[in-house]
């Protein structure tokens, strides 16, 4: 889900020449800000950045594709012009990223980031992301375009829900991170399996650097108030033009794109098909943001030395913590 306009969207985009293995210590004295979707991470973000002269390396997977700033939440204009972002909206459609590719970028945009004298803050609800960012990820075999064919056929004859028990059966630990319906991560963690032999759980584990120095910061807000918001930003998204965005996707021929499948979009294309009517849509996205929201916050109570913000958070607790 999302909302903004870039200042300077080149801002905003890496380099060409991306070292691909920087290393994690460019990460050393970073701050990490994380939380479910909704629970207010780009605003304090912000706040917390242009106190401690740092800029913003997002942390969203879907954030990082160009040309829908409302399905994908990115941060307001009025946010990006206050402190420099970097890894948002940066991928031109129909190209995809992937969760090391994004790590080798985020680490190049450290360093540069620390060259200028200035302090990193990763902010995002990608546990992936930061996770690729900071300790690097095994990037896999090549794609097979024909096992790939097989595994959506057998999950288009079978259902996605058979398909994901069959990566819960392969790969337990990927199968808990990854929910059944995204289709394209669960063939991958399938694919993987395969061409290897080995879960893909386990390749990240053998690949993984030491972790760096960071002061890990999260966002929760009690249940009943995370829902509401999430609620509320359901409709937002819709009022200022969700549906617009998805008739882009569908006119351009863009159904396939990763985004397109994401939670908001799915549904803004059944309006259009004729198959949802808005309200049902809108109830679908909301209900499925929360699921979403509860996977986030499995991830990141997995990871120890978190500080959980008390709610409603404020930069001067944020700042307490970090020193």
């Amino acid at each position: 889900m999302p909302d903004e306009t870039f200042v300077d969207p080149g801002a905003c985009a890496p380099r060409e020449g991306v070292s691909e293995d920087p290393g994690g210590q460019v990460f050393d004295g970073a701050v990490v800000l994380c939380g479910p979707t909704a629970s207010g991470k780009s605003a304090l973000a912000v706040e917390l950045a242009d106190r401690l002269g740092a800029e913003i390396l997002g942390a969203d997977s879907q954030q990082v594709y160009r040309g829908l700033p409302i399905g994908t939440a990115q941060p307001e204009a009025t946010l990006l012009a206050r402190v420099p972002h970097h890894l948002i909206g940066f991928v031109e459609p129909p190209e995809r990223t992937t969760a090391a590719r994004y790590g080798a970028l985020a680490r190049e945009a450290a360093a540069e980031v620390r060259a200028r004298g200035r302090r990193v803050l990763l902010a995002g609800g990608t546990g992936l992301y930061l996770r690729a960012a900071l300790e690097g990820l095994f990037e896999g075999p090549a794609a097979d375009a024909a096992l790939r064919q097989r595994l959506e056929d057998e999950a288009a004859r079978e259902g996605r829900a058979a398909l994901h028990a069959r990566l819960a059966r392969a790969d337990p630990g990927a199968a808990a991170r990854i929910a059944p319906n995204d289709l394209t991560r669960v063939v991958r963690a399938l694919e993987v399996f395969e061409r290897t032999g080995a879960p893909m759980s386990t390749h990240h584990a053998r690949h993984a650097r030491a972790r760096p120095r960071v002061a890990w910061l999260g966002l929760c807000p009690p249940r009943d108030e995370l829902y509401r918001r999430i609620d509320a930003r359901t409709r937002r998204i819709y009022a200022e033009g969700l549906l617009a965005e998805a008739e882009w996707l569908r006119r351009e021929g863009l159904r396939d794109w990763a985004p397109a499948r994401a939670v908001g979009y799915r549904d803004a294309l059944g309006v259009l098909d004729g198959r949802l009517r808005v309200e049902d849509a809108i109830a679908a996205t909301a209900r499925d943001s929360r699921r979403y929201a509860k996977r986030q916050l499995t991830w990141f109570r997995a990871v120890p030395g978190v500080h959980w913000l008390p709610w409603p958070a404020n930069p001067d607790d944020a700042l307490r913590q970090v020193g």
